[in-house]
């Protein structure tokens, strides 16, 4: 009878000792800077509410472990110099267990420096920059494919009527030379040089000289490399000088927000996108996304909604191996544990073999890769 009395004493222990480690109002905090306004605040509106009908009903289900997961946004307007001190703000609370979803390839590499003295993730950043996929940072674990992937894919599309009638237009930051570097491949492969590869001043956009040098080339093509603005400035640039070419860009103006700004110019423009369509109900993950889309009374999703669900779809999982191997606790060091622990996970995506895996030698996520082309009526069309 005492050894019984003993052992119901240890397990009430036991179960308070863990209801005291994850109580009812407990929160998993995760810390994001982006630009939520100046030149990518449309498109990072739209990923944050993809990342939020998931966090949201995740939280409604009764969270991770007991505990809701709680974003904590900053602005950085797009600024480097401020994504690096949001980030800091961020880590300095203890609370703060990952950084998710920044946005912008210097802005990412501003931040890499802090990752290792704080012991924290970044889990999906929104950016396709190679600098975070080679050589493998041991805290950076990517979601989305490489902006070289599909620079390369666009500039293959690109191509068909040949290289020599392609040109290159690319913002003058690490965006566009990581980007440029994806293009630039299949020029080599093929022994050619491309007849206009034009740099794009960051702050001030002109696209004076690379429309010119485009139609004394006789461009049929055109890649243009930049912000959701920029490129809008450089399609009406070309659109406005009487150039028809096909213009292609990146995934970074997979939103609503980019058809917007092209206006009148916007069908045809062909955009890499780097998940499904946001309308292939046959695909799990957006099933589930547009049926929690419909329920907020959201019309339309679209392929930044998706990229910010699907992140948040790996935030969760992640968190949730995490609290499963700590009783509940979510930690830095357990989310990475954990991340580092995925094989082949499915989150949904219908991605073909594509799922989830990272190594120590591989933090790059999918390689998904598909091109788009906006139609008359402002959609992404595959």
């Amino acid at each position: 009878m005492k050894h019984l009395r003993a052992r119901a004493a240890c397990a009430i222990v036991a179960a308070t000792s863990l209801l005291l480690a994850v109580p009812a109002a407990a929160q998993i905090r995760i810390g994001q800077t982006s630009g939520f306004t100046g030149p990518v605040a449309a498109a990072v509106a739209e990923i944050n509410v993809g990342a939020k009908l998931y966090l949201n009903s995740v939280n409604e289900e009764g969270g991770v472990a007991g505990q809701t997961i709680e974003l904590v946004s900053l602005d950085d307007q797009n600024q480097v110099p401020l994504a690096a001190e949001n980030a800091r703000k961020l880590i300095a609370d203890p609370r703060t267990m990952a950084l998710f979803l920044t946005r912008g390839t210097p802005h990412a590499q501003a931040i890499l420096p802090l990752l290792a003295e704080s012991q924290i993730v970044l889990l999906a950043p929104s950016t396709g920059a190679m600098v975070l996929h080679k050589p493998v940072n041991p805290w950076v674990f990517n979601v989305r494919a490489t902006y070289q992937a599909e620079a390369e894919r666009v500039v293959r599309h690109l191509g068909l009527a040949g290289l020599d009638k392609v040109a290159l237009c690319a913002v003058d930051d690490s965006f566009g030379a990581d980007a440029l570097e994806g293009a630039l491949r299949v020029y080599k492969e093929a022994n050619a040089e491309p007849t206009v590869n034009q740099p794009i001043d960051k702050f001030k956009p002109d696209y004076s000289a690379c429309v010119q040098k485009a139609n004394a080339a006789k461009a049929l093509g055109v890649l243009i490399v930049g912000t959701p603005v920029s490129v809008a400035a450089g399609v009406n640039a070309f659109r406005t000088s009487g150039s028809q070419a096909i213009i292609a860009t990146l995934s970074n103006n997979a939103s609503s927000g980019f058809i917007k700004a092209l206006g009148k110019n916007a069908e045809g423009v062909i955009v890499s996108q780097v998940f499904p369509s946001e309308r292939s109900l046959a695909t799990p993950m957006i099933a589930e996304a547009a049926r929690l889309a419909a329920a907020e009374d959201i019309k339309e999703l679209t392929p930044a909604m998706i990229e910010g669900f699907a992140a948040a779809k790996v935030l969760v999982a992640a968190l949730r191996r995490a609290a499963d191997a700590n009783r509940g606790l979510v930690t830095r060091a357990g989310i990475k544990r954990a991340l580092e622990g995925f094989n082949r996970v499915d989150i949904g995506g219908g991605l073909g073999g594509r799922e989830l895996t990272y190594t120590a030698t591989d933090h790059t996520g999918l390689d998904y890769v598909d091109l788009s082309r906006i139609n008359a009526d402002g959609l992404f069309r595959r």
